[in-house]
């Protein structure tokens, strides 16, 4: 066994549940079965955003993001239905209870999918005999198909996962990088997105091995300190452990201002607001992450202090957004008191690069706007120091969607 138990080193596994929504709905009416399926926000409309599909229906092409209409136009037989928050959440809690009967080192980063460290569970069998044991288990037992990476480190376990659609289980040690690995397309590599492969393709690297092994300082001046974070995973280094407590985490960022007047004059609160969700959105950039709560303060003059939170439907991370989630909650609570004090923080912060944002079924078409809207504020902000645009919508009309992309964490916490 010691083959598979080295002693100074782990054994990760990424367990990922395949094509998830499309397959619970399925478990749920085995009529389904075999059938091209797809989940999307709103499948009465042509406009609607497919989440997923069953791996029938991606043989006609089909794919997440693209529209209802183009679907089903290249699958005339598609079968669209409607999200079921609430299956899906206990088809989730399910599956990671089967994880934990393995080893209580288990770190979910999603509705489907988690981390496991079995390192000290030798006694079980070897990796790959475990592996299928979950394999079947969750198969089984829940009707549903996963696929597991097993590797050294959290990010080869990623990658390996990835690599056998559906039901499949992957090794990939650091001895096979050079072969299974380091050929693929730079774009699919976890944690490189659309915008930093078409920055990485510009300086000449096209492969996961041209990344592992380009200039690192050529990769900083493009990239800054995650250019080095990739080269460093894309050689197979990835120190993270697997941490069960991630769950639990409620970190923040935020910042304050004492004004220089007590004032009741809502377009000054709203300027100071606007500058705090600039300042917090700065230092939200500078360490890479998102957020998916957000804070106001509210100190009047009389020394009193409210805070009110706000949880989201998905995670943010622009001084805009951070600016809707805190005016909405002023308009909101705010008793016509004279301020003296303002404050917004970030919340519940996951790393960009880690998180694994599912979707959101009913504003991703808002949201793929937004994104273009917002490189053009970054552009122009960068050359005139400021954000040329003023906010034309009411803040108080945004609205805030029902989420289930994180909620099973609440009920795992709770376990």
């Amino acid at each position: 066994m010691s083959k598979w138990y080295p002693k100074n080193g782990r054994v990760i596994f990424h367990v990922d549940m395949n094509s998830f929504y499309a397959s619970v709905e399925m478990a749920f009416d085995p009529s389904l079965k075999g059938k091209p399926l797809a989940i999307a926000g709103n499948p009465e409309e042509r406009r609607g955003i497919v989440v997923t599909s069953s791996y029938e229906a991606r043989k006609y092409g089909v794919k997440t993001t693209m529209p209802v209409g183009e679907a089903k136009r290249l699958c005339k037989n598609l079968i669209v239905m409607s999200p079921t928050f609430e299956r899906y959440r206990a088809a989730s809690r399910e599956m990671f209870k089967i994880l934990a009967d393995v080893t209580d080192t288990v770190q979910p980063v999603s509705i489907d999918e988690g981390y496991m460290d079995i390192t000290a569970c030798h006694e079980q069998g070897s990796p790959p005999e475990i592996a299928e044991r979950i394999q079947s288990r969750i198969k089984d037992e829940l009707d549903l198909p996963c696929s597991i990476g097993i590797a050294p480190n959290k990010f080869l376990a990623k990658m390996a996962s990835d690599m056998k659609k559906p039901m499949g289980i992957t090794i990939l040690r650091k001895r096979d990088l050079q072969h299974k690995l380091w050929p693929l397309p730079i774009e699919e590599m976890y944690g490189v997105g659309e915008k930093t492969a078409s920055k990485l393709r510009n300086i000449g690297v096209e492969t996961i091995g041209d990344l592992a092994e380009h200039p690192v300082l050529d990769l900083k001046r493009v990239l800054g300190i995650n250019g080095e974070r990739l080269q460093s995973r894309a050689n197979g280094i990835d120190e993270k452990p697997v941490d069960p407590e991630a769950v639990h985490e409620f970190k923040s960022i935020g910042t304050s201002t004492t004004l220089p007047h007590d004032t009741t004059d809502e377009a000054e609160v709203r300027q100071v607001l606007r500058k705090l969700a600039a300042k917090v959105e700065a230092r939200m950039k500078n360490k890479g992450v998102l957020a998916q709560n957000v804070q106001l303060m509210i100190r009047y003059h009389d020394r009193k202090t409210v805070t009110r939170s706000r949880q989201l439907s998905d995670f943010i991370g622009t001084a805009d957004e951070l600016f809707q989630a805190a005016f909405q909650q002023f308009d909101e609570h705010w008793n016509q008191q004279p301020i003296r004090l303002l404050g917004i923080t970030a919340q519940d912060l996951a790393e960009k690069n880690e998180l694994t944002q599912q979707l959101d079924l009913f504003n991703y078409q808002q949201y793929a706007e937004k994104e273009k809207l917002y490189h053009v504020i970054d552009t122009l902000t960068e050359k005139y120091g400021q954000n040329p645009f003023q906010k034309l919508k009411n803040p108080s009309d945004a609205k805030i969607t029902t989420s289930f992309q994180k909620d099973f964490l609440d009920d795992y916490k709770n376990k």
